[in-house]
């Protein structure tokens, strides 16, 4: 071996040599990239860990205790069905008790509201619990000026249909969920149902009967009342003018007081006959 690649003892035992290669065996050895903040982070995640692991998988911060829980019960925050409607819905074979009740729609939607919710409780399946839904009408007999009439249906309350049915928890969020239906008529925001003699009046109106007679007993649609002033347009009594002293919606005349010799008389005539001053 040459001398030149010989290490003598003074280079190795040297203070520089030391320095470069020797290593203090007190020293920590400290792992690399490692940081006490990133120590202290997975100390943490440790315990979050653990805790996550605790009994059921809930951390402890999560687990509600007793006196929480008396406090979820007790709270006053009901939906508006519980405060008038056990909620329980009736078995197959229980019988469902109907009343009639007034819900508030959007105007001129009226028809095709109804025809959705009819549409929506025959999906659902619980057709049981509904009975009529109907918009409240009268037939009314109009009169173009030929004196040509046709029967046309005329809202007797318009932005309201009438439904029959059972209120509970399925009926009623079924009702309230349907496009265009705002809330039941009633005293704070309670619904309250017809009265019998509500219902047969509207039904009588919606529904007219037939006389025995065979004549109908459609009303005709008069745009007059009692004390508007009229000219009349044509007839006997053209141009003259007078006060509406009566108006038969039965048979679609007025009765017009026209002064006649400086007198006032009575005269009947179709209300096409006549028009607004």
């Amino acid at each position: 071996m040459a001398d030149d690649e010989l290490v003598s003892d003074d280079s190795v035992d040297s203070p520089e040599a030391q320095e470069v290669g020797s290593v203090d065996p007190s020293a920590e050895v400290e792992s690399p990239g490692v940081s006490d903040a990133e120590v202290s982070v997975e100390e943490v995640a440790g315990d979050v860990v653990e805790e996550e692991l605790n009994e059921f998988g809930f951390a402890a911060s999560d687990m509600v205790g007793d006196e929480e829980e008396e406090e979820v019960e007790g709270d006053d925050d009901v939906s508006p069905i519980e405060e008038f409607v056990d909620g329980v819905v009736a078995d197959e074979g229980e019988e469902v008790e109907m009343k009639w009740y007034i819900l508030k729609v959007q105007v001129n939607r009226e028809n095709s509201i109804c025809d959705a919710l009819k549409r929506r409780v025959k999906v659902a399946g619980v057709e049981r619990f509904f009975g009529e839904v109907l918009v409240p009408t009268e037939d009314v007999r109009e009169f173009n000026k030929a004196g040509k009439q046709r029967i046309t249906k005329r809202k007797l309350y318009p932005g309201y249909i009438v439904v029959n049915m059972e209120i509970n928890d399925d009926s009623w969020f079924l009702v309230r969920e349907t496009s265009g239906i705002g809330d039941f008529t009633g005293a704070a925001g309670k619904p309250a149902p017809l009265t019998s003699e509500e219902v047969s009046r509207i039904i009588a109106t919606t529904k007219p009967e037939v006389e025995e007679d065979g004549e109908d007993n459609i009303k005709t649609a008069i745009p007059f009342k009692v004390g508007d002033r009229v000219r009349v347009k044509e007839g006997y009594f053209q141009n003259h003018e007078g006060e509406v002293s009566a108006v038969d919606e039965r048979n679609g005349r007025i009765t017009v007081m026209i002064n006649i010799f400086g007198r006032p008389n009575p005269v009947e005539l179709d209300h096409w006959h006549v028009e607004n001053v």
